[in-house]
């Protein structure tokens, strides 16, 4: 029988919202959830292992082109037009994440995952990490 625990991050809505984690896909036992979407208030999960990100304008960046552009209502199953998502890729790239081997850490950027983009929504976005795949996520506006 395999032991999961479940981790929901910011379940009861009252942190500042200055935050922005990548859920890193690995097999853990960890489960993280998080509410996305905006106001469709959507449940996601991914196993994993949470780091903690730095990126206060790539977040407010974040935070404008889903609540502000998409007014704060959820982009699940959205187009994505060219334009948008190449904005979006911008964003995320922008982001550093800092890999370490044990004994050397380099900074390096997150990218979209584009073979996921459908999934993508506020508060919850597939990128590739130099880990491998995770969900680059933070505080749902709703």
């Amino acid at each position: 029988m395999t032991f999961r625990r479940f981790v929901s991050l910011d379940p009861d809505g009252m942190s500042a919202g200055g935050w922005l984690y990548v859920v890193v896909e690995a097999k853990t036992g960890v489960v993280y959830q998080q509410q996305y979407g905006g106001t469709a208030c959507r449940q996601g999960r991914v196993e994993g292992f949470l780091v903690p990100m730095f990126g206060p304008d790539e977040l407010a960046a974040l935070r404008e082109l889903f609540e502000t552009d998409f007014r704060g209502a959820g982009t699940w199953n959205h187009a994505w037009p060219d334009g948008e998502r190449d904005r979006l890729g911008e964003i995320v790239g922008a982001v550093v994440y800092w890999a370490c081997d044990g004994s050397v850490e380099e900074p390096h950027s997150l990218r979209l995952d584009e073979s996921r983009i459908r999934e993508a929504d506020e508060a919850w976005v597939p990128v590739i990490t130099p880990d491998g795949p995770g969900v680059l996520v933070w505080f749902n506006s709703d």
